[in-house]
């Protein structure tokens, strides 16, 4: 079956790192841009980060620059979400999409991605 898994969630300190993976079943992902979207409930699915197929350029949330780090192999299949200094605000299910149409880092509207992830919880708490 075609799929995303992602893996990595889980609970991190204020202040904390954490390190979210995406691994593509089924399909390479040599040829997709991916970006990572995060969700609290009651509220809409928002773009954190995106990089292109071949990591040549990137793009952030205002929210998350120099704190998050968005990366692939394609050799292993998988794209990376490595947050550092996480903060309360953070907390919320994060998710991984892939774009066939990715040959640059550009956020799109959700319904035009290609494969989602599951979601994974991130969890802040002292």
């Amino acid at each position: 079956q075609l799929q995303l898994v992602q893996s990595g969630g889980g609970l991190v300190q204020p202040g904390g790192s954490l390190r979210l993976s995406c691994t593509a079943s089924g399909f390479s992902l040599e040829h997709y841009a991916m970006a990572w979207f995060r969700q609290d409930p009651g509220k809409e699915r928002e773009g954190v980060s995106c990089i292109s197929s071949s990591s040549e350029t990137t793009w952030y949330a205002d929210d998350v620059k120099g704190r998050f780090t968005i990366s692939r192999d394609n050799a292993k299949n998988t794209a990376y979400l490595e947050m550092k200094n996480v903060q309360p605000e953070d907390a919320a299910v994060y998710y991984c999409a892939a774009d066939v149409r990715g040959r640059r880092a550009v956020m799109r509207p959700l319904d035009e991605y290609d494969y989602w992830g599951q979601g994974t919880q991130v969890t802040v708490s002292s």
